[in-house]
This record gives C-alpha cells, sequence and structure tokens, in this order.
C-alpha cells in the first residue's frame, strides 16, 4: 500500500535519529523479501557504515533504502526533504538491490560453469559504472552485510544463493576496495552458509585453544612493546583477529593441518611513520627467530588495491609461530576502512559533519575517484580492446553495461543502442533485428542504452539488416564493430547477386557456343580461377572477355595460331621485340606507335580495339570501354584492328580499386599481398573518409587471370569489403 505524507520539514541536512523517526511509520509492517523488517535493516546498514567515516547524506540515504516501495511519489519527496544529493544515492541504491535480484535468480554466480567468473567481473564493472556516486558501492555492501547478519542472527535455513552471489562478487568488490572489515566478515558470513560443518569444526579447533592462543598473545603483546620501548618507537601493539574462511583457503591450498598454521596466532604492530616500520621489524628479528620466506613487504610493493603493511613470521624459544603484520596509522586506517579512510570533506568541514546540499566532491575526493576507477579495471588492468573494434569500443572510461532479459551482463561502447547490443549477443540476432525493448517498453533501434537497463531484442525470422543503419548521422549503430558487421553482410549480398549473375552470363554465352555440357569447374580452371563463383563474380565485374570462354573451350589439339587476313596484299608480320612493355600489333602496319588507354587498361585476353589518334599513335582500348563508343560515334573511320602481341615476357598495367573500413596498417597488409603474388605496383592514389579507405593501386600482369587471382587474395585482408579492376 503506498501513502502519501505532505511537507512538513524544509529542505535541510537531518541527522540518522531524526531520519530513523521519520521512516519508521512508513516503514510500519514491511518486510524484505529476506524476512528481515525494514526499519531493523535501515538500522543495521546505518550502524555498518557509520564506523567507515560515511557522512550524514550517506547515513541517511542508507536508512531511506526503502522509500520507493512505500511512496508514490519518492523522488519529489527525498529532494523536499534531503535534497538531491541524498534522493540520487537512494535511487541508485534501488537500481544495484534490483541488479543483485536478477542476476540471483538466474542463478550462474554460484556455480563453476564456463563464463561465472566472467559474468561476476562483469556485474562488478556495472555496480562500479552504475554509481554515479560511488559511495553507492559502499552502501550496497554494507546492505548485503546487514542481510547476513541477519540470517547469521535468526539461525534460519542458510540463504545459499545470497550466500554465493556475495563470496563471487560482493566479497572480492569489497577486496578490491580494500575494506577489509567488510571484506572479511561478508567471506565468514557466507562461508558459514555454504560449509556449515567445515565452518563448524573449524570454530571448535579456534575455540578449543582459545584459553592457549590468548595467553600466548597477551605475553607477547608485552614482549613487543617493551622491545619497542626499548628502540625508542612508540607503537600500539594489539591482537590481530583470524577469519575462519581464511584459515579454510590457507589450509587448502598449502594442503596444512590447522595445527601447522603459523599465522592463527598474529599481533599488529602500528607505528608513527614509515622509516619506524622497518625499525620495529629490524627490532622484533633480533628478538625472535624470522621464518625463512614468510617475510613480505607491501610498503615498498603495495598490492593493486593500495594494501601496505609488512608482515613477517617468527618463533618464540618454544618454536610457537607468530604472524606479526607492522603498518602506520594511515596503512592501517587505509586497510580496514579502504577508500572510506581517503574520504575527505571541504574545507571548514569536520568529518562525518556531511557536506552542504548542491556543493560537488573537492579535488582530494575527485582524485580518489579516479583512482578507483583505474584500480577497479578488474584482470590486471583489462586489455584495451578486441582488435576487431574501433578506439570507440576500447576506451576504458567510455564504456557502459547493460542486462539481457536472463540477467547476463552486456559490456557495450558508450551511447551505445540496442542494435549494438544485438550484434554483440550473436550475428545472426543483429541481422534480424527488428525492435526492441528496453525495461520493458518498446523503443526505436537508435535509441541511447543506459547502464543498469535490460534490453530485449524483437528479431525476424527471415531478413537481413536496413542499410540506414550504415548512414552515421541516424545514430543507428555506435559501435566499429558492428558497423563491420553490417557491412560485411551487404558485401556477402551483393557478392551472391554478382555470383548469380555472372553464372547467367556464362551459360547464356555457353549456349551460344554450343558447349553446355562441358562443366563450370573446368572451365573456371581453364581460365585459371580458382572455382565457379570466381569466375561468375569476374564476369560481373567485366574482368575477362567473353572471347576467352571462346578460346579456352577449342581442344588443345586444334589451337593453332591463326593466320590474320590478308590486308593490301601481305599477311600480318609478327616482329620480335626486346623485353619490355606489352607489345599490341596493328593489322597490315609494322612498327606502328601504340599505347594502352588509360582509361581501361587493356590486358590479354580482353578483346581489343585499335583506335588512330592525332599525332600519338594508336590508342588501344577494351572491347567494352565506354570512352572507346563515344570515339565510334565521332569518327569510325579511325577504327583499326589489331591483336596481342607473343612478346614472353610482356607485362600490362591495370588499375584495381580497393575499399575497406580504415585502420592502421592497412595499406601494408594489401602491399604485401602484391608482393605475395610477384606483382609489380608502379602506382598508389589512397584517401579516407568517414572511417572508410579508397586505395587505387596501378600493378604489372602478364594476363587478365592474374587479376583474379590477386583479388582474391586481397578480398581476405582483414576489413577489406570491395576489391576490383577498375
Amino acid at each position: 500500500m503506498h501513502v502519501e505524507h505532505s511537507n512538513q520539514l524544509a529542505p535541510a541536512a537531518l541527522d540518522l535519529d531524526r531520519t530513523l523517526a521519520l521512516v519508521e511509520p512508513l516503514y510500519q509492517g514491511k518486510s524484505l523479501a529476506t524476512g528481515e523488517a525494514f526499519l531493523a535493516h535501515a538500522r543495521g546498514t546505518a550502524q555498518i557504515v557509520a564506523p567507515l567515516r560515511g557522512d550524514t547524506d550517506l547515513l541517511c540515504a542508507a536508512c531511506l533504502f526503502g522509500v520507493h516501495d512505500v511512496l508514490r511519489d519518492p523522488d519529489e519527496w527525498l529532494r523536499a526533504r534531503f535534497g538531491a544529493d541524498v534522493a540520487k544515492l537512494v535511487t541508485d541504491l534501488r537500481q544495484l538491490m534490483k541488479l543483485s535480484e536478477l542476476t540471483r535468480k538466474q542463478g550462474d554466480l554460484g556455480t563453476k560453469k564456463h563464463g561465472a567468473d566472467d559474468q561476476a567481473e562483469a556485474l562488478r564493472r556495472m555496480l562500479l559504472a552504475m554509481a554515479n556516486d560511488l559511495r553507492v558501492v559502499l552502501l550496497r555492501l554494507a546492505s548485503r552485510l546487514q542481510t547476513l547478519r541477519y540470517y547469521a542472527a535468526s539461525k534460519q535455513a542458510g540463504p545459499e544463493p545470497i550466500a554465493r552471489e556475495t563470496m563471487r562478487l560482493y566479497a572480492p568488490l569489497a577486496n578490491r576496495l580494500g575494506i577489509w572489515q567488510l571484506k572479511w566478515e561478508l567471506e565468514d558470513l557466507s562461508f558459514r552458509f555454504l560449509e556449515p560443518e567445515t565452518y563448524k569444526d573449524v570454530a571448535r579447533l579456534l575455540d578449543e585453544k582459545r584459553v592457549e592462543r590468548q595467553d600466548f598473545i597477551e605475553q607477547a603483546t608485552e614482549r613487543v612493546r617493551a622491545i619497542l620501548r626499548e628502540a625508542g618507537i612508540a607503537a600500539e601493539v594489539v591482537g590481530r583477529p583470524k577469519h575462519i574462511y581464511s584459515i579454510v583457503n590457507k589450509m587448502r591450498s598449502k594442503r596444512l593441518t590447522f595445527d601447522e598454521l603459523r599465522d592463527v596466532r598474529g599481533l599488529r604492530v602500528i607505528v608513527t611513520s614509515m622509516p619506524e616500520c622497518y625499525q620495529a621489524l629490524s627490532s622484533i628479528h633480533q628478538e625472535w627467530t624470522a621464518v625463512a620466506g614468510d617475510y613480505d613487504d607491501y610498503i615498498a610493493r603495495p598490492k593493486p588495491n593500495g594494501y601496505q603493511s609488512l608482515h613477517t613470521v617468527v618463533t618464540d624459544e618454544h618454536g610457537r609461530a607468530l604472524e606479526i603484520q607492522i603498518r602506520t596509522r594511515q596503512m592501517h586506517d587505509s586497510a580496514e576502512l579502504g577508500l572510506a579512510a581517503h574520504w575527505r570533506y571541504k574545507e571548514g568541514e569536520k568529518p562525518g559533519a556531511g557536506r552542504q546540499r548542491g556543493q560537488g566532491r573537492d579535488d582530494g575526493d575527485a582524485q580518489r575517484v579516479a583512482w578507483l576507477r583505474q584500480l577497479l579495471a578488474w584482470r590486471d588492468e583489462v586489455e584495451l580492446a578486441p582488435a576487431a573494434d574501433s578506439a570507440d569500443d576500447t576506451a576504458r572510461d567510455g564504456r557502459m553495461y547493460v542486462l539481457t532479459p536472463q540477467a547476463r551482463v552486456v559490456e557495450l561502447p558508450a551511447g551505445g543502442t540496442p542494435v549494438d547490443f544485438a550484434f554483440h549477443i550473436h550475428s545472426e540476432v543483429g541481422y534480424r533485428c527488428r525492435g526492441a525493448r528496453v525495461d520493458g517498453a518498446i523503443v526505436p533501434l537508435n535509441t541511447p542504452l543506459k547502464n543498469g537497463q535490460t534490453v530485449e531484442i524483437i528479431s525476424a525470422k527471415t531478413g537481413g539488416p536496413s542499410r540506414d543503419w550504415l548512414n552515421t548521422d541516424l545514430g543507428f549503430l555506435k559501435s566499429a564493430r558492428s558497423r563491420a558487421k553490417v557491412r560485411q553482410w551487404f558485401n556477402a549480398l551483393e557478392l551472391e547477386q554478382s555470383i548469380a549473375a555472372g553464372r547467367e552470363l556464362i551459360e547464356k554465352e555457353m549456349q551460344r557456343l554450343g558447349k553446355t555440357a562441358v562443366k563450370l569447374d573446368d572451365l573456371a580452371k581453364r581460365l585459371g580461377f580458382g572455382n565457379v563463383d570466381q569466375l561468375a563474380a569476374a564476369a560481373t565485374k567485366d574482368e575477362f572477355s567473353f572471347r576467352s570462354i571462346e578460346q579456352a573451350l577449342v581442344p588443345a589439339s586444334l589451337q593453332i595460331e591463326p593466320t590474320p587476313p590478308p590486308l593490301i596484299g601481305r599477311p600480318l608480320a609478327v616482329p620480335a621485340a626486346p623485353a619490355g612493355k606489352g607489345q599490341v600489333l596493328v593489322v597490315g602496319v609494322d612498327s606502328l606507335l601504340t599505347q594502352l588507354a588509360r582509361c581501361c587498361r587493356p590486358a590479354p585476353p580482353d578483346e581489343i580495339v585499335g583506335y588512330v589518334t592525332r599525332g600519338k599513335g594508336v590508342s588501344i582500348h577494351r572491347g567494352s570501354c565506354s570512352n572507346l563508343r563515344s570515339l565510334l560515334e565521332r569518327a569510325p573511320e579511325r577504327v583499326v584492328d589489331v591483336g596481342w602481341g607473343t612478346q614472353r615476357d610482356a607485362v600490362y598495367p591495370v588499375e584495381l580499386l580497393v575499399m575497406a573500413q580504415d585502420r592502421p596498417g592497412l595499406l601494408r597488409d594489401v602491399s604485401e599481398v602484391y608482393a605475395r603474388e610477384k606483382l609489380n605496383v608502379v602506382g598508389v592514389n589512397s584517401s579516407s573518409a568517414n572511417g572508410e579507405a579508397r586505395m587505387l593501386f596501378t600493378v604489372e600482369i602478364r594476363a587478365a587471370s592474374d587479376v583474379g587471382r590477386v583479388l582474391t587474395a586481397v578480398r581476405e585482408v582483414k576489413d577489406v569489403f570491395s576489391a576490383r579492376r577498375r
């Protein structure tokens, strides 16, 4: 039942007691799904947060976690009484709690199946991405710890799903934040519910030796104090609590029995300065025997989360082991409280006094935020990107996280759309994407997604993407990887259509020649193509003359060099030209100057036509050249018969146009193909616009079949989506 309350208080900072008094009537009779009363959970969460130097806003937000469940317009109510900062904290905390419910229902965080660790890691990132104010993460950790405390105190049946989620998600998050005070308790309580028998066994062993251990710790504490006083070092020396989950982990990892553990007994030494840490270590080692191999200097080499301390294990004269940790007060606060130990308040405010509404963090706090975001790039500083993605996908600060309906976390570039989401799930889902629901509401496909939203794709059984998706102005795709997938689809479609059209042309030519019994596979091999598809695509792109089909179908025994028809009473002479560029013979004329037309770049066995120019000899064109048609309309009398010469080492320049998605190293990769095919590149003209590269290569070939071979190889270069003879 939702209730309404009128504005009775002006916006102002309310202390913890007044906040609890305000929400008590709202929470009356309300319980969480765990069975814990709203009010009890609010008190417990606030009590956990308070020692972590939470300010008033933080404590108030802990108490107000449930107002969205009892008020119709909670945002307005919160802003009116507590200000925008607290309202935002409460709203974000609720989002994280809902996220936890979704993922727990899916249940794979507690399993060992493939991908569960990746999902837990992605969820930890998502927690931080959703937290506009990083204090929300601390609130969520405190809330989860209060839930586990409630189960432990009420002695209910073990909440295994919650315990598994805590062990795989929240405890590692607390560890990364460096808040050991929460980490140890989260782990111990979770372990208590996951392995109750093992927990009880270790607890019993600790209890049986408690008196002996306490006596030893008291004696060791006094002895260390005396050692340090004699060395002139002012220090605080206290016994260090040992946590059951940590004990079990060490027993399992090192295969030790409980009696073989050396660090069940431990002391913590807190000194004033860093040099005193090493002085204290030296003094202690002079009095006790240090155990070789059990020394760690986390001051010189801090842990990834910033933890600093000296760890050593020593033995007394009776051979009893004692672990000693030595650190400064600042190091100790950092170790116990993590980020909370570094929070700074605005000048003139005292810790815990809170911040004025509407004021931002100070420079120190902003630096902590930047430090934390960098720290929480999991997996030893996450690799910047998959190779297929461009810079907009790889920037660590430009990521966002959304959920599938099954509560799987999907990582996208900031501003990613439902179409990007669909391609991330699977290429086929992207191709058949027709609509999307975001948090249950249907939205346009170019809607930018936000952190924490649940996205469901509406797909068709057949069909493909829209060309509009490639229009950057329409905003359908943010990810370069998604754009590449769409381009690949259309390239494949165009190739399929080109092959079908080419097959039709070849079959018609075969019918005209009366050679329908010849297999197209055999024809492709005779013409130097790898398969029929390559032959058909080349036919559509006009990369070879259909006369070559007729020549290829002539039996080898009949392939005799034909004698040209006589012209002016004598046969065509074939002069022996020196090695060099390709030679063209003009029928009936010796040594006439010829040049290959630059507009169509003919090469054997292209069908060619000669055109007599003014002062430049005969220009040689391909029979299908559009420029030649224009010339014939103006002066058909200038046409002469020409044929290819018989020079063995002749080469012919042709132009190959390559279109690709621009990236570093693209020109080098394409050039390596020409080098591998042993083709000489005599000219390159490249340009780039809107992320697409256009490269025009002039290469020297010996026959048109070389073109098909090299174009096939170029198309296999990564990010190339078109390659053809111009």
